[in-house]
């Protein structure tokens, strides 16, 4: 039996690892260990042992890879895998719960050597260090965190034959799979007890809650119901697409545009609705919410005759829906039960998520539209679908309908009622504007959820969409998204160039093809910015190790070449009224450079951004995000604000450089500028003088100081020691 899954020629793995060779992910474990194996392995041979190991074994591990999980380890009998290690699909607890579920039906229906094995699985979602080539190639001991020890405790308390998952994994995949709660229970090692729930299937269509009106959406929603209303009045069959990226609100507008074509010159509009579940059991499965009353219930629809030719492969179809067998026998028979109704009454076909469908259900939309357009029929077909994906009808009769992000007087507006409906104030919408992204999706997480005990500061919900488009880079794009999220703020190609230790040149066409993607977003020439929300995630996701390596590689840069060089697309972004966090400094200072101002509300006379003493060149936790740092060795940084005196003798005359709007740092006379830096940085400084700061003597233990150097060229920089 298999102890560890041993990587082979570790160098050429570690060699064709990305430049980032290690992340803080969030993952779902799964594990999975026999019940009652003790007794077991007393009664059988130790051959028929043997026999019956591999054959779970290979049960396992068939179901593993079929949903895309990582074998992380084997512990006597029982198997640990991960979901979303090597990549994202913003699925992976689904992906997990569903490979659970296939486990125990598999042992189920195999019967290794005539023996019934149960077993016992337990998942669990959150955050770990993850080694990507082990991740990628199955390396014990690829993840580390406490997540794998809540598996493990959940795979204990699961019943024979059960699948129980915590919190944070039932929270992801509401909706997607049936659920019921256990008692609360204690865990070893956990000093709080865990709500349990336990898994008995997937879940069937159930009717969308929408906790906001429709925002922003009145000229698609207009467009789209023109389209739907022609196409019926003048029964010319039209297939009207609604395209947009993940929580852009392509159902909620689905649903609204059915509702708002009821009928057509009197003639009341039969709406015949399916949904694409992410992964579903069969091919042509949602093509049998469209021959029914309603999800739950077999019976078909008044007006489906089940009696007539291809009658029973229809009734058949019906009752397992997810028998592929089934449903290619019921394919004509349904595409002519739809077009009968459409011969007595119009018709709307709608499909939601079909970007997730099976290419046999996409051929059998492109037939019923086809049919119906060489019968004269009035129906409308109307789809949603993935912004990335290839339009399923490129033909005439098609109308392609894409959804804008919302503007920020839309995202407020929708911010602003989805605080008050949870009772937080409504000046919180400002701060979530910017990271909103004109995403509906995000900004309902964020009004609806508090994100202070979240990773990265921010929803699940949200980081699970993000994490998804971080996912699809490559390991060379997704690592220069990083290493520009790291240093915060605007960036300059030469920057990220020299954290990543790359050639002068190499970084531009990765920074050009992420703005492409709408990750980063040029800010003069030369600077580049990160989406706020992105910026939070990718930032969260280094380690300690790789963000101390990326300052060190660029202090080796600043100190062996031309600083300005590096940092002229931050100072031409600064100029254009971004905010600068981390510059660069003189040559040969130590540490210099060392920012996490906030990226809202940072400012002359607000609470100081939180920067730890260990962190160099900019390099603070989120730097540049608005997230925190949260390293135990910290010193606060205390803005200069307007009209702090500088007692340096005579006025400060405005310096020729960008002025920085972060608040945590003010020129001096002189041409130079340097970042914030600690107080051991500022006692090792030659030619500096401290000066208190006005309202020093309130904290006379803490006392703030301003270094200022006695020559031109000086900075000027508030400290609380």
């Amino acid at each position: 039996m298999l102890i560890t899954t041993p990587v082979v020629s570790r160098e050429a793995v570690v060699a064709a690892c990305p430049p980032v060779p290690e992340e803080r992910r969030t993952v779902t474990v799964l594990f999975v260990d026999i019940v009652g194996s003790t007794r077991l392995v007393e009664r059988l041979d130790p051959e028929d042992l043997r026999a019956l190991q591999r054959a779970y074994f290979g049960t396992v591990a068939s179901v593993l890879r079929r949903w895309r999980g990582v074998v992380e380890k084997y512990v006597g009998d029982a198997v640990m895998a991960l979901f979303g290690a090597s990549a994202s699909d913003g699925f992976d607890a689904y992906r997990a719960v569903r490979a659970g579920l296939d486990i125990q039906a598999a042992l189920d229906r195999r019967r290794p050597g005539g023996v019934r094995l149960r077993v016992r699985v337990g998942v669990a979602t959150g955050e770990v260090l993850l080694d990507l080539a082990g991740a990628r190639d199955g390396g014990h001991g690829a993840a580390s965190g406490a997540v794998i020890t809540t598996a493990a405790r959940l795979q204990e308390h699961a019943p024979p034959g059960g699948v129980v998952v915590c919190p944070v994994t039932r929270d992801a995949v509401a909706g997607l799979v049936e659920q019921r709660p256990l008692a609360t229970m204690t865990l070893a090692g956990k000093s709080l007890p865990l709500d349990v729930w336990r898994v008995t299937g997937t879940a069937g269509r159930r009717p969308a809650r929408h906790r906001a009106p429709l925002v922003g959406r009145r000229r698609e929603l207009a467009t789209a119901a023109e389209e739907v209303t022609a196409a019926l009045r003048q029964r010319r069959p039209r297939w009207i697409s609604l395209v947009g990226p993940p929580g852009s609100g392509r159902s909620r507008l689905l649903h609204e545009v059915i509702r708002a074509v009821s009928q057509v010159d009197g003639v009341p509009v039969l709406r015949r609705v399916a949904y694409c579940p992410p992964y579903p059991a069969g091919e042509l499965a949602p093509l049998a919410d469209l021959l029914r009353t309603r999800a739950e219930a077999p019976r078909p629809l008044p007006g489906v005759a089940v009696d007539g030719p291809g009658g029973g492969a229809l009734a058949a179809f019906l009752a397992a829906p997810h028998d592929d067998t089934a449903a290619a026998r019921a394919v004509v028979a349904c595409r002519e039960a739809l077009l009968g109704l459409a011969a007595d009454a119009p018709v709307v076909v709608a499909v939601d998520d079909l970007d997730r469908a099976a290419p046999a259900l996409r051929r059998f939309l492109r037939q019923l539209h086809v049919a119906a357009s060489d019968r004269g029929l009035p129906l409308a077909v109307v789809t949603t679908y993935g912004s990335g994906s290839a339009d399923p009808l490129p033909a005439p009769g098609t109308r392609r309908i894409p959804l804008r992000p919302l503007s920020p007087l839309e995202t407020g507006r929708l911010l602003r009622h989805l605080l008050g409906h949870t009772g937080r104030p409504a000046a919180l919408a400002a701060r979530l504007l910017p990271l909103a992204g004109g995403n509906p999706a995000v900004a309902t997480a964020y009004a609806l959820t508090d994100p202070a005990d979240e990773p990265a500061g921010v929803p699940s919900a949200a980081r699970r969409l993000v994490d998804a488009r971080l996912d699809r880079l490559d390991g060379t794009h997704r690592a220069v998204l990083m290493a520009a999220a790291a240093r915060g703020g605007p960036v300059a190609a030469a920057t990220v160039e020299a954290m990543l230790g790359w050639p002068a040149g190499r970084a531009t066409p990765a920074l050009r093809a992420l703005a492409a993607a709408g990750l980063l977003r040029p800010v003069a020439p030369g600077g580049w910015t990160v989406e706020p929300l992105v910026a939070r995630v990718a930032a969260h996701r280094l380690s300690r190790a790789v963000r101390a390596d990326f300052a060190r590689r660029l202090r080796a840069a600043s100190g062996v070449g031309d600083i300005g060089a590096m940092a002229d697309g931050e100072r031409v972004a600064a100029r254009a009224g971004v905010r600068t966090v981390g510059a660069a400094v003189p040559p040969g200072v130590a540490g210099g450079g060392r920012a996490a101002a906030r990226t809202a509300g940072a400012g002359a006379g607000r609470h100081p951004a939180r920067v730890p003493e260990d962190t160099a060149a900019g390099f603070a936790p989120g730097a540049g995000t608005g997230v925190p740092a949260r390293d135990p060795d910290e010193r606060e940084l205390c803005p200069l604000g307007a009209g702090r005196s500088r007692r340096s003798g005579g006025g400060a005359r405005p310096a020729p450089g960008p002025p920085d709007r972060s608040g945590v740092l003010r020129a001096v006379p002189g041409p130079s500028w340097a970042g914030p830096a600690t107080a051991g940085d500022l006692a090792a400084w030659p030619g500096w003088r401290t000066v208190p700061l006005p309202g020093a003597a309130a904290r006379p233990e803490r006392a703030g100081h301003a270094r200022r150097r006695a020559e031109p060229g000086g900075y000027a920089t508030g400290l609380a020691a």
